[in-house]
């Protein structure tokens, strides 16, 4: 019985080999087989066809702002001869139930001034009647036409009221505004257009600006370390159309007292920033030979326009570590709209896409 026994446990495993096989794999590539279109089942499941609005703005992980780059990425720059500026005779006039805004703030202001204190100064400004992208015809490159028309710095405060309600209930932003096409808005909602520049030391310090309380809006804010309004009275003489890259010059030499000499400039890009409608020129800027301590050296021997800023933070301009600031706790919440969109372009245009995108990726991964 026992050679019995031996025999059939012999045959058995025999058996069991020549089953393993013959069909052990195949059973497990039906397995996997299965496995795969059961997870591609579930998956179906959970994906669904959207749609939606191809005009988003720039967010960076859970930093989200209302800054859409509308040309411009950074890589290339924008070439001075290819932005056409046009300047429109008649000025922007407020709907009839906006008018009383404006003058509201206007009898505040004088009011102030007759009680000796310091009233808003109506400046002279610009409204964007409208912006239009083509490209050149051989190299493709952008060319950019921007109609202004005039209006005041009264009319862009009461503008500024995009969700006030009027008589009839509706705002300004619902009445004349499409979430789903924000490139088209009616002149006097956009009475903003600056410049708002990335500026580098030449020790590669990304040089950052809070804006002060002394400031009419985005107080105490984080934002470029020139940032300019255009401005009728001094960046048009006589009847010429405003130049962009004279208006970056002349907040670098208000903001930073910085001379032409002393630094390169390029335009990057255009952004809108759509809860606000002001329009910015984006631009870059690195110092020559001023450092650090020569810039600060610089301005503690005064700048015009000094009083606009609250702190000014010098930050290595590094993919990681100007990412790392943006999101840092203590201001993500508190940036002027367009900044880190002009961050994010600067950096592309020194470092590359592909290193600033991976640098992004790491950063935000590990705040997760």
């Amino acid at each position: 019985m026992g050679g019995i026994d031996l025999a059939n446990g012999v045959a058995g495993a025999a058996i069991g080999m020549v089953f393993a096989t013959l069909f052990q794999q195949p059973l497990q590539d039906a397995w996997f087989r299965l496995r795969r279109r059961s997870v591609s089942a579930v998956r179906g499941l959970r994906q669904r066809e959207e749609s939606g609005t191809a005009w988003q703005t720039f967010s960076l992980g859970p930093l989200h702002t209302s800054a859409l780059i509308v040309e411009g990425d950074g890589d290339v720059a924008i070439a001075p001869e290819d932005v056409h500026v046009h300047v429109l005779d008649q000025e922007v006039a407020l709907p009839e139930e906006m008018a009383g805004w404006r003058d509201e703030i206007e009898a505040e202001n004088e009011r102030l001034r007759a009680e000796g204190r310091t009233p808003v100064w109506n400046g002279p400004r610009y409204a964007v009647e409208s912006f239009d992208i083509s490209r050149t015809a051989l190299a493709e490159h952008p060319e950019v036409h921007i109609r202004l028309r005039p209006t005041d710095y009264y009319t862009f405060l009461a503008t500024q009221q995009l969700d006030r309600r009027l008589p009839d209930g509706t705002t300004p932003r619902s009445r004349h505004l499409d979430p789903d096409d924000p490139l088209v808005a009616p002149a006097f909602l956009q009475c903003s257009f600056g410049v708002n520049i990335a500026v580098v030391t030449a020790d590669d310090m990304l040089v950052v600006s809070r804006r002060s309380n002394r400031v009419r809006t985005g107080q105490g804010l984080w934002n470029s370390s020139v940032n300019e309004g255009m401005s009728r009275h001094i960046d048009s003489a006589g009847r010429s159309a405003p130049e962009l890259h004279a208006v970056a010059r002349r907040g670098m030499r208000e903001e930073l007292s910085l001379e032409p000499h002393e630094y390169s400039l390029v335009l990057l890009a255009f952004v809108v920033d759509v809860e606000r409608r002001q329009w910015s020129a984006h631009f870059y800027a690195r110092l020559k030979d001023i450092t650090r301590e020569g810039l600060q050296a610089r301005m503690s021997r005064g700048a015009a326009d000094r009083w606009e800023h609250q702190t000014i933070d010098y930050v290595p301009f590094r993919p990681g570590d100007v990412v790392r600031y943006m999101l840092h706790a203590d201001r993500i919440h508190r940036w002027a709209p367009v900044a880190p969109a002009l961050y994010h372009l600067a950096m592309v245009h020194v470092h590359g896409r592909t290193p600033v995108e991976r640098a992004e990726a790491q950063v935000v991964r590990r705040l997760r």
